[in-house]
């Protein structure tokens, strides 16, 4: 690139209230656009954003989407992914594409616990983690990972080499490495293991992304990301940050299972060391408070399934914090679902009809709450970074949290 990869525009730190945060505003750039930082980057998990055309994507500001290199790889499989020219084309989406390793998936789908990998704090841990009355589906080992398709059962292997070979062919323009993504029900001493588990594999990822892009030449160049794990131990994360950061990578994912009450401080221990002008990805945080938390201490994009799952289940964001639109108060409420909304769904469509439409079974119901609910995420991170640059953040955060957090 003729730009440099990233660049930032200002500290949170310059703005009162913001002394020793890692805070700030900046610019990614990518083959297919930039990336105007902070920002909120929708969960498009199988090359789609559930119930939602890529078109209202864009439409309501989304800059960027991040698909799953693990169910792409069971269905469709990355070869007809590649052969429709990359993710980007194959879903019709013009813009930045992500894509994480896999290694989330494998890891927490085998140990049943799907979607968390236990985010508070617990006492009793254990080497050996399984959810209650599930089977291993992934055995780790120090090569990669041997796994069990959660959709058929068939018998597959994932390792750092096919992790790139898989998301190569997918093509995003940012990729994460593979690593192992520990719980909080793991102990102090198998933590360690797989820190350096996860810096070997880093190692391996690097030198076969590389052979990659000098292979694939006639593809854009994917920046690759070293995801750092530690899970709620202060030194670990600093080793892992350390390591990661001293590696030939292009950004950082924060990654593996976090203690939310801790969340701040945890990311605090990673941003701290690592490379300051390089772009750093918190995994898997979606919730108001948390993304206030996360961007005030040094991470600049953000990605999370929430906003479209919760859409799924009828509850929807407003200023006012989240609510059901199936209650019974919204059965004649001809109204927008928030009345400071300016997404497609506010602007046309009542709390009355969504609510039929979810009474109903309808499928537009949870295509027009996940239109809104996208927004509300998506734009609540561009307010940050818009007031930020504005010198106004403080007093934007005190009145939002206060009005969205208030009423419970």
């Amino acid at each position: 690139m003729n730009q440099p990869y990233f660049e930032i525009d200002k500290r949170i730190a310059d703005t009162a209230g913001g002394d020793g945060l890692q805070g700030r505003v900046g610019v990614i750039h990518t083959p297919h656009g930039d990336i105007q930082t902070p920002a909120f980057i929708p969960v498009g998990t199988k090359a789609t954003v559930k119930a939602v055309l890529p078109e209202a994507m864009s439409d309501m500001g989304s800059q960027a989407l991040l698909a799953n290199a693990y169910h792409l790889y069971l269905q469709p499989g990355p070869d007809i992914v590649d052969a429709a020219g990359g993710v980007g084309k194959f879903m019709n989406w013009s813009g930045p594409t992500f894509t994480d390793s896999g290694g989330f998936q494998v890891l927490s789908l085998g140990v049943g616990f799907k979607k968390v990998l236990a985010m508070e704090t617990v006492t009793v841990q254990s080497d050996d983690v399984i959810a209650d009355g599930k089977d291993r589906l992934a055995h780790v080992d120090d090569d990669g990972v041997t796994f069990k398709s959660h959709l058929d059962g068939s018998l597959h292997r994932f390792t750092p080499e096919v992790s790139m070979q898989v998301q190569h062919q997918i093509g995003a323009d940012i990729i994460f490495a593979f690593d192992e993504c520990t719980t909080l029900l793991n102990t102090r001493g198998y933590q360690e293991i797989a820190l350096e588990r996860t810096l070997a594999w880093a190692h391996r990822c690097i030198a076969e992304h590389q052979r990659l892009t000098l292979e694939r030449s006639h593809r854009p160049y994917q920046s690759l990301f070293g995801v750092i794990q530690g899970a709620q131990y202060e030194d670990l994360r600093r080793k892992a940050s350390r390591d990661l950061g001293a590696l030939d990578f292009d950004g950082f994912g924060l990654g593996g299972a976090l203690d939310k009450a801790s969340l701040g401080t945890i990311v605090s221990w990673m941003t701290e060391e690592l490379p300051e002008m390089k772009p750093r990805h918190l995994l898997g945080i979606g919730e108001p408070d948390d993304l206030f938390v996360g961007v005030e201490n040094g991470a600049d994009t953000f990605d999370c399934v929430a906003p479209a799952r919760v859409a799924r289940n009828a509850s929807a964001y407003s200023l006012d914090g989240r609510y059901n639109v199936v209650s019974a108060v919204n059965r004649r409420a001809f109204e927008p679902l928030d009345a400071e909304c300016e997404c497609y769904t506010c602007k046309h469509y009542t709390k009355a009809y969504l609510h039929h439409l979810f009474k109903a079974k309808e499928m537009l119901g949870s295509t027009l709450l996940t239109i809104h609910n996208e927004h509300f995420i998506v734009n609540l991170v561009a307010k940050m970074r818009q007031l930020i640059l504005e010198g106004d953040y403080w007093a934007f955060k005190e009145e939002f949290m206060g009005r969205y957090y208030g009423s419970r």
